[in-house]
């Protein structure tokens, strides 16, 4: 009996003793609590901060997040806020009694359990963020996304694109043809057919693929994936394939391939074609009926006509821009008809002749009508000699060179880079003394070409492109100089581009090109490789002494070739992607301008490099493998006005020594006068010489720090990139600010604002803005100094981006000068949870041009736009009640703002109808709230917005009325 009431005694005080010996334990651990706390918070704020970085990397390339990482990140970032303001909390109680010494127990208690949760909770969601993968690739546009400005609806095509249109809804034709003469505007229908199956859905995408001659498979297979978004693994073409095929067999897809010469094996190029798919069509366009219907098995085909005498005069008077001269007309209908009803002759004619004299027109219907034979497989004659004209009416020998060098530059879209490095190396800017002044000069020849349809834009700016049937025209030009030589190799065979030349791969993948005729007159030599790394043998360039630009592509080079020696007229060498072992006997060249490493997979730099005296371009980005350029070489290219490099280990000074090797430092480059533009990334700003001068840098991308990557996306001529920099950044690079003209500051310290009266002259250029991660930041611009007020702010600036500032209370901390902000155009806030109110009534008004509002995750936001009594713009002047604000804004997005009470506390819209008809409110709300409440001002101009989205955080969040 008494050991069974012992028993019962000690399971009592178990459950006693623990709780109180626990609850006892938070009063003696508080301080160790409160230390886990912080440890915690730290260790959070560096994994959300790694992951962010990531995440940012990831968007700057296109690639979508993976929800799983964004909701990570929100709920990081809520509790890591949380406990940093559990821990303020907690500072300030001990600061209310006397010097922390006589602490409440219940308080100590209850703090201490606090902090011993909130560890443990932050400890949890730690643990959680750990992702095998962070982002993927998007799927590209649709082919049929795209406006099509050039489809005219000319009533010879539109019964064609009825039949089309008809063929892809009826559900047992499976392949389609489409054919005609080049340059007839195959590829403008099926892009008006991909528009209209996207508009209609159809399909659940649109894929355009270019084929063209060579009938690359990994081409055709990458921009299948690229364009649903994929990642494909495998390493062969086959396995690639296989992949797709196993991809697309489970998607409804229209996949449109243009301009094929030949036979393609669909499925080894990734595209399913058998009966188990009965999802996917396809569309088929070459110039030869046989090749579709024998080649391809296309049923039916569409034949694309000529256009009517009528349609052909219609579209040439409309490019030429009207005719309005009698005497010209005559001349001109007769100039139309010998285009051939052919819509790319006669735009490109019209375009030649457009504002010219009577002679002109003239000699041009004489060119038209005049015997001209060519060789080009499938080239209507007409349409050769309309090309013909055209290039012959090019105003200035350099414009005419380009074009030539254009159709040398491959396929698919021409680098303005690689164009420059060769346009360079031939000579065409021997007048002009600066590569800057030259690369203006390249731009206006650029837009020559351009405005004459010999050259076409693309989405990417510093790319350009060729339509096939012009391409051919200028190789058949450029075939007849042997000045010229364009060689492509696959991994089976070579073939020329330009002339007859007799060529075979060797088994063991080295290239011999046999008998070579005209060798000494050979000027431009680009040789590409398609396959595996192609072996140079040694004899190669025997007999090329003029030989001034080479451009190799996926080349192997365990050495340079004895023949180098010989080339020593050389100016340009470009080998990019290759691989490179000992490349000392680049020394030799002495003449050698421009020399381009780019993409190569190049260990150290050959000292023997500093004796190319004449230098002006190097290139070494993307060269990821580069460890050691010995120091004073750099230096020794004293003729550098071009130096473009990817993230390399500088040493911080001569004496420095990594991996045994002496290293080149950056005051190297103080020696080189003459250089004008930089392309750099940094580890650190400490690398950066105080001393450095910038002056005569007029292009740059200067990244230091933080995962920036040269090949983000920048528009401007300048850009600067600073990663954790203090406050007094003019100090540093004071001169490079009065020039950038898009800055991004990310974890910016020392300073409460970014902009201050020490900058009052900086910024002047700016386009784009950008500041990130930056918790001591208050405001973006401290204008509260008279000097600040003396100067319009930020002139020039287009975009704002304001990311991840926890404490910013304003943008504007005092009045600023009217006109300041004046050019914006985008507008982005993001988990700025300081923010309450985003912009003054007076503010807003100066913004005439934005045109896009992104506002989101910002906790304590209330109004979007207040009016203060106190006007923020110096001279106001608006004395009236109607005030035109945001005329020109397209787009509004307000996304997870809890706290927003109004859009604006006193404006009233008198559009609110149309603007509803565009708004989109998404999620679950309870009380009401005003977009805008009636007071005191009219807005107007909001009738034109073309997009409004709302995102509500919570259930208890406020509906949006109008």
């Amino acid at each position: 009996m008494v050991d069974f009431v012992i028993s019962i005694a000690a399971k009592v005080a178990e459950y006693l003793v623990a709780p109180v010996g626990r609850q006892l334990g938070y009063l003696f651990h508080y301080n160790s609590n409160m230390a886990e706390l912080r440890d915690q918070v730290e260790n959070l704020e560096e994994a959300r901060g790694r992951l962010q970085r990531s995440v940012d990397a990831a968007e700057r390339q296109g690639r979508g997040i993976e929800d799983g990482v964004q909701k990570w990140l929100t709920r990081a970032n809520s509790i890591s806020r949380e406990a940093q303001e559990f821990i303020e909390d907690e500072k300030k109680a001990k600061k209310s009694c006397f010097k922390g010494l006589c602490p409440n127990l219940i308080s100590r208690h209850q703090l201490s359990r606090q902090a011993k949760k909130k560890a443990q909770d932050v400890e949890k969601i730690h643990g959680k963020g750990k992702f095998q993968t962070v982002s993927h690739w998007l799927p590209l546009p649709g082919a049929g996304s795209a406006p099509l400005q050039d489809y005219e609806a000319f009533e010879s095509r539109a019964s064609t694109l009825d039949k089309v249109m008809a063929a892809l809804r009826d559900d047992k034709i499976k392949r389609i043809g489409v054919w005609g003469l080049g340059g007839v505007g195959k590829t403008t229908l099926v892009k008006q057919v991909a528009k209209l199956a996207e508009d209609d859905k159809l399909f659940d995408k649109v894929v355009m693929v270019a084929v063209s001659r060579e009938q690359n498979l990994e081409n055709i297979q990458a921009e299948i994936a690229d364009s649903l978004g994929l990642n494909i693994e495998e390493k062969s073409k086959s396995g690639r394939a296989n992949r797709l095929i196993e991809i697309l067999k489970k998607k409804k897809l229209l996949i449109i391939l243009d301009d094929i010469w030949a036979k393609l094996d669909l499925e080894a190029g990734g595209i399913p074609c058998g009966d188990d798919h009965v999802g996917c069509k396809i569309v088929v366009t070459s110039r030869r009926i046989d090749v579709l219907s024998q080649d391809m098995g296309t049923q039916p085909n569409f034949e694309i006509r000529i256009l009517s005498n009528d349609e052909a005069w219609q579209l040439f008077q409309k490019t030429a821009g009207g005719i309005p001269e009698f005497d010209v007309q005559s001349v001109a209908r007769k100039v139309a008809e010998n285009c051939g009803g052919l819509p790319i002759a006669l735009v490109t004619v019209a375009k030649a002749l457009k504002n010219r004299s009577l002679p002109f027109w003239d000699d041009a219907l004489r060119q038209l009508t005049s015997f001209v034979k060519t060789d080009i497989r499938g080239m209507d004659e007409n349409v050769y000699k309309s090309l013909e004209l055209s290039y012959d009416s090019l105003e200035s020998e350099e414009a005419k060179l380009l074009f030539l060098l254009c159709g040398l530059m491959g396929n698919g879209d021409i680098s303005l880079d690689d164009l420059f490095k060769c346009s360079l190396g031939l000579g065409f800017f021997q007048s002009i003394k600066t590569l800057d002044d030259s690369t203006n000069r390249l731009q206006v020849l650029v837009d020559s070409l351009k405005a004459s349809s010999l050259l076409l834009d693309i989405d990417r700016k510093e790319y350009v492109k060729m339509h096939d049937v012009v391409r051919d025209v200028a190789r058949q030009l450029a075939s007849k100089d042997p000045r010229y030589m364009v060689i492509e190799a696959t991994q089976s065979e070579i073939h020329e581009s330009t002339r007859s030349v007799h060529l075979s791969l060797s088994h063991e993948g080295t290239l011999d090109l046999g008998e070579i005729l005209d060798r000494p007159k050979i000027e431009f030599f680009r040789l590409v490789n398609k396959g595996r790394p192609l072996k140079i043998p040694d004899p190669l360039f025997n007999g090329m002494g003029k030989l001034k630009v080479l451009h190799s592509f996926r080349m192997e080079f365990s050495s340079l070739p004895l023949s180098f020696q010989s080339l020593a007229n050389l100016r340009t060498l470009c080998l990019h992607r290759c691989t490179l072992r000992d490349v000392a006997g680049i020394g030799e060249l002495k003449k050698l301008e421009v020399l381009s490493f780019w993409g190569s997979n190049i260990k150290q730099f050959p000292r023997e490099i500093a004796q190319l005296t004449c230098l002006r371009w190097l290139d070494l980005r993307n060269c990821y493998q580069l460890q050691v350029i010995p120091p004073n070489i750099l230096s020794n290219l004293s003729q550098l006005e071009h130096l473009c490099m990817e993230i390399f280990r500088f040493t911080q000074s001569v004496d420095e020594e990594i991996n045994q090797e002496r290293n080149a430092c950056l005051s190297e480059l103080k020696h080189l006068s003459r250089l004008t533009t930089l392309n750099i990334a940094l580890q650190d700003l400490k690398l950066l010489p105080k001393d450095m001068v910038f002056e005569k840098l007029t292009r740059f991308k200067i990244f230091i720090g933080g995962m920036w990557s040269l090949y983000s996306p920048c528009e401007t001529k300048t850009a600067l990139k600073l990663y954790k920099a203090g406050g007094s950044l003019h100090l540093v690079i004071g001169k490079l600010l009065k020039k950038t003209e898009e800055l991004s500051l990310r974890k910016l310290s020392g300073t409460k604002s970014v902009f201050h009266e020490s900058y009052k002259e900086d910024f002047l250029q700016l386009k784009h803005l950008d500041v990130d991660s930056s918790p001591e930041i208050q405001y973006i611009v401290d204008s509260k100094y008279p000097r600040v007020q003396e100067h319009v702010l930020f002139p020039l600036l287009e975009s704002l981006l304001l990311r991840d500032l926890i404490n910013l209370e304003k943008v504007c901390h005092g009045p600023i000068p009217r006109g300041s902000f004046g050019n914006l155009k985008t507008l982005k806030v993001m988990k700025c949870h300081g923010l309450k109110i985003f912009l003054s009534l007076t503010m807003a008004t100066g913004f005439l041009h934005l045109q896009k509002i992104k506002i989101e995750y910002c906790d304590v936001m209330q109004q979007i736009i207040a009016y203060e009594r106190e006007s923020e713009i110096i001279e106001d002047g608006h004395g009236g009640t109607t005030l035109q604000l945001f005329p020109k804004l397209r787009s509004l997005k307000l996304n997870k703002l809890p706290k927003l009470m109004n859009f604006s506390s006193k404006v009233e819209t008198t559009s609110s109808t149309s603007l509803a008809r565009n708004a989109r409110s998404e999620g679950n709300c309870d009380n009401r709230m005003s977009f805008f409440s009636n007071q005191q001002f009219t807005i107007i101009g909001i009738f034109r917005l073309n997009c409004i989205t709302f995102y509500i955080l919570k259930h208890n969040s406020p509906k949006l009325i109008f």
